[in-house]
């Protein structure tokens, strides 16, 4: 398994609910940056994941316009625009944002995530001009 299908998978395994099969995927050390939140423990991600998995019910979560801004035999960074669909205060909900993704190449020649930062994408009613 390449790089490219590692962030399948991890898209895969994050619309499973299940949270071992994401963290199946997690390198030692892995650290999340949301919007709200920093975790730096598997618990604390574990945490994060499984709330918003309650407070989203039914969520499918994606990736599109994926670029790979760095790659090599040990790392791998990719940029893309995350979404999200599903039911939110019973009612179908959608959002997306920015994601950026680190990838490491463990002992055993899998890819592995290291980090990843999600945040919500502006809009224009959100910026004040300087």
């Amino acid at each position: 398994m390449d790089h490219i299908q590692a962030l399948e998978k991890y898209i895969a395994a994050t619309n499973t609910h299940v949270f071992s099969n994401v963290e199946n995927l997690l390198a030692e050390g892995a650290i999340y940056w949301f919007t709200d939140k920093t975790c730096t423990t598997r618990d604390e991600i574990k945490k994060y994941f499984e709330h918003a998995w309650n407070t989203i019910q039914n969520e499918v979560y994606g990736a599109k316009d994926v670029r790979w801004i760095a790659e090599d035999r040990h790392v791998a960074i990719c940029i893309y625009t995350y979404t999200w669909e599903g039911i939110y205060n019973s009612a179908p909900s959608a959002g997306s944002g920015r994601a950026t993704n680190v990838f490491v190449k463990s002992c055993d020649g899998s890819w592995k995530i290291k980090h990843e930062h999600l945040s919500g994408l502006l809009t224009l009613k959100n910026i004040k001009s300087p």
